[in-house]
């Protein structure tokens, strides 16, 4: 007979912590429930060993038994602060060693244990339910089901509950009804203690049979005890009586129990809190797993040698390739060694640069420019190549091979939303725990400090472990998808070199004159504030600011945090007309965030480019629906629509002789909604270049005007985005039902829309995915979401198929446009739907006819694909 283990999830939680209250870590957080946790995950396979384990979890907020008594648990204290911070922690580390977890809205842990051991004992699977809940000892079946308590270490049936309670497990729900439970605020009758209930239960069986036999209770005491808590008691049965409908199936794959440590997969976690013990141990079984899945790390410092071995490389030889530097920014690293590999029997690393006194011999710089050049003439494989390719080109001047394939983007198109490093998705896919960079090099020092025989071990197993990734995506992943990432994806890698090595040049004198206006305002607003509020305070502390506005000042509060009052922007806009001072404060954010997040990290960074150029990294895998981002600085951000913020972009500038050709398409995301839902009436307004605006607030009003045309405007992007009448009646400040006619008439002008949206919602709820216009999908978990998750799914799918939709357009492009680019022109930032190209004057006229039509007709729609185009010397006026 299978077995299914049941942890009554947060119960647990609280004993553990209980137990080690005042544990800490370094840094003073609070880690005894980790601890407790971890080492209860650490002796699973000894205390617990069972086929199946589950998690069962409260869900948030009210639940069914509120229905029943408003003040249910009501009398709860409040749990300390440091049980809280632990709390998501543990939660989290349940999700990241995969293990099954379980919660319904509305539903508590009780319910889910309930609902599992149904379903359980209809499949003839014997479930052992781990809690210290008395309620749960109801479910207790000989032979069935068992309650474990974790504390006392014994496993109850019904004799233990006989002897633990004084009743038999179908008689708990009646006992707690006449006792109560004062931790749930379950009331029972009012004077009726354990020994009272066992003997009325005793001589009645049940409180349905004591009530119609009142008479029978000859103590007169007790007998009023009963009349007057009757009501009493029949409503705490129902309080403690279990629902078991909270799901309908288990999928017991998801719920089986590990084969291996599941603490190998949150060795961050047990870092940060310092479980020494534990990671000790794990290392251990780390160690063991890699000896079973086996490869030969080898140290190649002969020239010789490596000509052999590198010999014979064609562009069918399959290699995978990784480098090791200084530094993670690609721009300032410098190259230290590099990883390669052929088979899953052996991988090789090369030191080139390793710095420590008495490293051994190495191989020079000029050597390692010819064996990268050709490993290069291979199929080279590898994980962020964007990274090792800019790193070989600037340390060893070296373009990036002809053919090419990366396993981080291949991971990223099979699962968008989820992790894609190198630890990540050794754990996902083969459940494997990798070498740490941290317990390689040693904090504040570099990759050049670490010794040969560790280097050895950590950089063959990235070349070994990214060709095994390799090979399994090759199954894994749709044909299509590889495909694409073979004709769009990998070139695109180049693309965005190309554009990062550009970078977009800056006048430092105008950030200089920014950051010096922006100081000398803040202080005017700083005096402006204090004098308004009549004290001086740390504007930037939001609990100080929190503590002047709506104690001092007395302004209603709107919003609440864990830690006291938000004062956050929309917060702020609320008090407009409440106080002077709001308007300052609004003011002084906005040149405060302008300052410390614009202004002056640019400088900066222009002051440490001989050419006074900003160069950003672009990301490729960072969303889920396919759009690129950007960071260190984060370009695709700069603010655009304030006065202050065109103050910022006005110091972008082109170089001189050159311009900026900006080239944007134009409503391309309602250019997708007409050509995937083929409604006429819209596909029609493109054709004839309408408004579409206009043409929108003309059917849904039958006018046209300024505020007709703003509310047509809100629906078109809002139905995009998967807004609702709700949503859409905030933005325009009208009634629900008022918002829920406009878009009534809107589908009625556009009679097809609708039906697409309903159908593209039920394909993505059948389905599990949403496809965009190239055939990349994004996966929802409709089968376990909440309400409020489902919602939140559908209006991300319908907002994935048109966004997504977008940037795999202005991908394929950007690739095409590649063709055209040369040092007279250069493509500098992709901004969303929009391309900034840094261009020589004379070519201006001709490259942007050339670059305007390849975008145009890049990929045939229902209607046609249009740019805008604008010229300019600073990004400011390119408009």
């Amino acid at each position: 007979m299978k077995t299914l283990t049941i942890i009554d999830t947060f119960g647990f939680f609280f004993r553990l912590y209980y137990a080690m209250p005042n544990l800490k870590n370094k840094d003073g957080k609070p880690s005894g429930m980790i601890s407790g946790f971890a080492n209860f995950i650490a002796n699973l396979n000894d205390e617990f060993k069972s086929d199946y384990i589950i998690f069962a979890l409260d869900s948030k907020g009210e639940t069914l038994r509120h229905k029943i008594l408003g003040d249910y648990k009501a009398n709860r204290s409040e749990p300390p602060a440091e049980l809280k911070a632990q709390l998501p922690i543990c939660i989290d580390m349940i999700e990241k060693m995969g293990l099954c977890a379980i919660s319904r809205e509305g539903y508590e842990a009780d319910d889910i244990i309930a609902t599992a051991v149904k379903i359980a004992k209809e499949q003839g699977i014997f479930v052992r339910v781990v809690t210290h809940d008395k309620d749960l000892y109801q479910l207790i079946d000989d032979g069935k089901v068992s309650i474990y308590s974790p504390q006392t270490k014994i496993e109850h049936n019904s004799q233990s509950c006989l002897e633990k309670y004084g009743v038999l497990p179908s008689k708990i729900r009646d006992f707690l009804a006449l006792t109560g439970d004062s931790s749930d605020n379950v009331p029972g009758v009012k004077g009726i203690g354990a020994k009272g209930a066992k003997k009325l239960l005793d001589e009645l069986g049940s409180i349905e049979n004591i009530y119609e036999n009142l008479s029978l209770v000859l103590n007169e005491r007790i007998r009023n005890m009963l009349v007057d808590g009757k009501e009493s008691a029949f409503l705490s049965k129902k309080l403690v009586t279990l629902f078991n409908d909270a799901f309908s199936e288990i999928d017991l794959l998801k719920a089986k129990f590990p084969e291996q440590n599941p603490l190998l997969k949150i060795s961050e976690i047990l870092r940060e809190f310092e479980l020494n013990r534990i990671l000790k141990n794990l290392k251990n079984e780390a160690d063991e797993l890699k000896i079973s899945l086996g490869f030969n790390a080898i140290l190649l410092n002969d020239e010789k040698q490596i000509e052999q071995i590198l010999g014979g490389i064609d562009e069918n030889t399959l290699i995978s390739f990784d480098t090791e530097t200084t530094d993670i920014d690609a721009k300032s690293a410098k190259l230290v060694g590099f990883s390669f590999c052929f088979n899953e029997n052996e991988a090789y690393y090369v030191p080139i640069a390793h710095s420590y006194l008495g490293v051994g011999a190495q191989i020079s710089v000029e050597f390692a420019t010819w064996a990268v050049g050709e490993i290069y003439k291979g199929c080279v494989v590898g994980q962020n190549l964007k990274y090792d390719f800019e790193i070989i080109r600037r340390n060893l001047g070296l373009n990036p091979p002809k053919n090419f394939k990366d396993t981080m983007i291949l991971a990223w198109l099979s699962e968008p939303s989820l992790s894609v490093g190198m630890d990540a998705l050794a754990k996902r896919l083969y459940d494997y725990e990798t070498i740490k960079f941290e317990d390689v090099v040693k904090k504040g020092e570099t990759f050049a400090n670490v010794s040969l025989e560790n280097a050895v071990k950590y950089a063959a197993e990235d070349a070994w472990i990214t060709l095994k990734f390799y090979k399994s995506f090759l199954n894994l992943l749709d044909k299509n998808l590889l495909k694409l990432a073979d004709e769009l994806e990998f070139p695109f890698i180049l693309t965005l070199l190309d554009m990062q090595n550009e970078g977009i040049g800056v006048e430092k004198p105008r950030l200089r004159y920014l950051i010096a206006k922006n100081d000398e305002k803040l202080k005017q607003l700083t005096n402006e504030i204090y004098d308004l509020v009549g004290e001086n305070f740390n504007i930037n502390s939001v609990k100080q600011l929190g503590v002047v506005l709506f104690e001092k000042l007395k302004l209603p509060v709107k919003k609440k945090t864990k830690t006291g009052y938000s004062t956050d922007e929309a917060v702020l806009n609320e008090l407009k007309d409440a106080h002077p001072v709001i308007e300052k404060l609004l003011d002084y954010r906005e040149i405060y965030k302008l300052q410390s997040t614009y202004c002056e990290p640019l400088l900066a960074l222009a002051n440490s480019d001989k050419n006074a150029r900003i160069y950003t990294n672009f990301i490729q895998t960072g969303t889920s629906t396919g759009r690129l981002s950007s960071k260190n600085p984060n370009l695709q951000n700069i603010p655009a629509r304030s006065e202050l913020s065109r103050d910022i972009r006005l110091a972008f500038v082109s170089k001189p002789g050159f311009s900026f050709v900006g080239l944007d398409y134009s409503q391309i995301e309602l250019r997708l909604l007409a050509h995937f839902s083929k409604d006429s009436a819209l596909i029609k307004a493109f054709f004839d270049d309408e408004d579409i605006h206009a043409r929108s607030a003309i059917n849904i009003f039958g006018e046209l005007n300024p505020q007709n045309r703003a509310v047509a405007k809100s629906i078109n992007f809002g139905l995009i985005y998967g807004m609702g009448a709700s949503k859409l009646s905030e933005q325009i400040n009208v009634s629900r039902a008022e918002a829920k006619s406009y878009i009534e008439r809107y589908f009625m002008a556009f009679s097809s829309i609708k039906e697409f949206l309903d159908s593209l919602k039920t394909q993505a709820k059948s389905d599990g995915f949403v496809t965009t216009l190239l055939g990349r999908k994004r996966y929802f978990d409709f089968i376990n979401a909440t309400p409020m998750q489902l919602a939140m799914y559908e209006r991300e799918a319908v907002n994935t198929k048109f966004q997504g939709s977008a940037a795999d357009i202005i991908k394929l492009a950007m690739v095409k446009m590649r063709e055209i680019l040369n040092d007279d022109a250069k493509m500098l930032l992709q901004i969303h739907d929009e391309l900034i190209f840094e261009v020589k004057d004379e070519f201006v006229d001709e490259f942007s006819q050339n670059a305007q039509q390849i975008m145009q007709n890049i990929y045939p729609l229902n209607v046609p694909l249009k740019t805008s185009l604008n010229i300019a010397k600073n990004w400011a006026d390119l408009k």
